[in-house]
C-alpha cells in the first residue's frame, strides 16, 4: 500500500505539473507553433539525454548527509525550458530521471529520484513561466532567481512533510537514523526542521545559485546552435539578448 500511494502520488504530481505547464505555454509561447514537431521533439530529447548523463555526476557536500548530492542536470532542462517552452522544462525533467534509472538504477527506493524531478520542476517552471512572458536577458535573470527562491522553499517543505518520512518508510530507516546522518556532519542537526533548516535550505539555494550562472554563461553561446534552421531565429534573438 505504501508503494502504491506513492506511485500514485507521483503520477498525480507529474499530472498536475504537465497541466499547468501547459496552460502556461498556451498563454505565453505565441510562437511554439513556427517550430516543427521534428524540431521540438529531437531537442526536448537531445537536452533531456545531456541532463540524464550530467545527473550521473554527483558531488557530496560537507553541511549535508550523503543522500543529498549536487548535480548540475538542470542545467540543460533550463536551456530546453527558455527555448522550447514550460512543457519541455516538465516532458525534459522527466526524461532525465528516467534516463538516469535507465543507466544507474535508485539507491533512495525511487524518492530521491522523484525528489529530483519535483523539485527540479519547481526550480524550471517558473524560471520558463517568466521568461516567456517577456524573453529578454533581464526576465531569463529575474526567473532564475524566481526559480531559486520557489525551488528552496518548495523544496524544503517537501522534504520536511512529505520525502523525508517517505525515504524512511519505503527504505526502512528511521527518521532518528537520518537525522543522525545530519547530525555527523553538522552537530546542530538534531530534528527534522533543523536538518532541512541546515541541509536541505543551502542546498537548494546553492544548487540554484550555480545552475543559474552556469546557465547564463552557456545560452548566450549555444543559442546560435539551437536556432539553426528554426523560422522564430532573427525574432528571438533580438528578444533574448542572452
Amino acid at each position: 500500500m505504501e508503494n502504491l500511494s506513492f506511485i500514485l502520488v507521483c503520477l498525480a504530481i507529474f499530472a498536475g505539473l504537465f497541466l499547468l505547464a501547459l496552460g502556461f505555454e498556451k498563454l505565453l509561447v505565441k510562437n511554439r507553433k513556427k517550430l516543427s514537431d521534428t524540431h521540438y521533439i529531437t531537442y526536448t530529447a537531445l537536452l533531456s539525454a545531456i541532463a540524464g548523463v550530467l545527473m550521473l555526476v554527483e558531488i557530496p557536500l560537507f553541511f549535508a548527509p550523503g543522500f543529498y548530492k549536487l548535480d548540475l542536470s538542470e542545467l540543460p532542462v533550463l536551456i530546453c525550458t527558455f527555448y522550447l517552452g514550460p512543457v519541455a522544462g516538465v516532458v525534459s525533467e522527466l526524461l532525465k530521471v528516467i534516463l538516469k534509472l535507465i543507466l544507474k538504477g535508485t539507491s533512495t527506493a525511487f524518492v530521491g529520484d522523484f525528489a529530483n524531478f519535483a523539485v527540479g520542476c519547481s526550480f524550471v517552471l517558473p524560471a520558463s513561466v517568466l521568461y516567456h512572458s517577456r524573453p529578454s536577458r533581464k526576465r531569463a535573470i529575474w526567473g532564475l532567481v524566481l526559480g531559486t527562491l520557489v525551488m528552496t522553499v518548495f523544496g524544503s517543505a517537501f522534504n520536511a512533510l512529505y520525502l523525508l518520512p517517505k525515504f524512511s518508510v519505503l527504505f526502512g530507516m528511521p527518521l532518528d537514523a537520518i537525522v543522525a546522518m545530519g547530525t555527523k556532519v553538522n552537530k546542530a542537526i538534531t530534528s527534522v526542521p533543523t536538518l532541512v533548516l541546515f541541509a536541505v535550505v543551502p542546498f537548494n539555494l546553492l544548487k540554484g545559485v550555480v545552475v543559474s550562472l552556469l546557465t547564463m554563461l552557456l545560452y548566450k553561446r549555444i543559442s546560435p546552435l539551437l536556432h539553426l534552421g528554426d523560422d522564430r531565429k532573427k525574432e528571438r534573438h533580438k528578444q533574448e539578448g542572452i
